[in-house]
């Protein structure tokens, strides 16, 4: 019997719910680095962008960017530039700096070789020359 892991949310349990959201935590430098790799963009900006592309599948609130966000500056991966919007608002546009590229193209041959080998193994493949 396979199962369809690319469709269906499993049922709803403390467990399962705390186990997708580290995956997600650990995730979100690269989906930040990523979403903000052809233009600025603000937090409410940037879930909107990454929940839209991953189809919904991933549904990352606002407030879970914020931390990754400000650690990603200390790294000098990022920047931030605040734009007043209207009178009194005033918004913060996150860029994306070269060293935050190579960090996300780092990030990402890492995020595929490991999804590579979680889904071989899912999926009972093996290479014959690893055994």
């Amino acid at each position: 019997m396979e199962e369809n892991i690319n469709n269906k949310k499993p049922q709803s349990d403390p467990d399962t719910e705390l186990i997708e959201e580290n995956l997600k935590r650990g995730l979100m430098e690269m989906l930040i680095l990523q979403a903000l790799s052809d233009r600025d963009l603000y937090g409410y900006e940037m879930t909107e962008f990454i929940n839209s592309r991953s189809g919904g599948k991933l549904n990352i609130k606002e407030g879970s960017l914020y931390g990754p966000v400000y650690r990603l500056i200390d790294k000098g991966c990022l920047s931030e530039n605040k734009v007043l919007v209207g009178k009194r608002r005033t918004r913060i546009y996150f860029h994306l700096e070269d060293p935050g590229r190579e960090r996300l193209s780092a990030l990402k041959q890492i995020y595929l070789r490991m999804t590579d080998g979680v889904m071989r193994l899912l999926k009972g493949e093996a290479d014959d020359e690893q055994i």
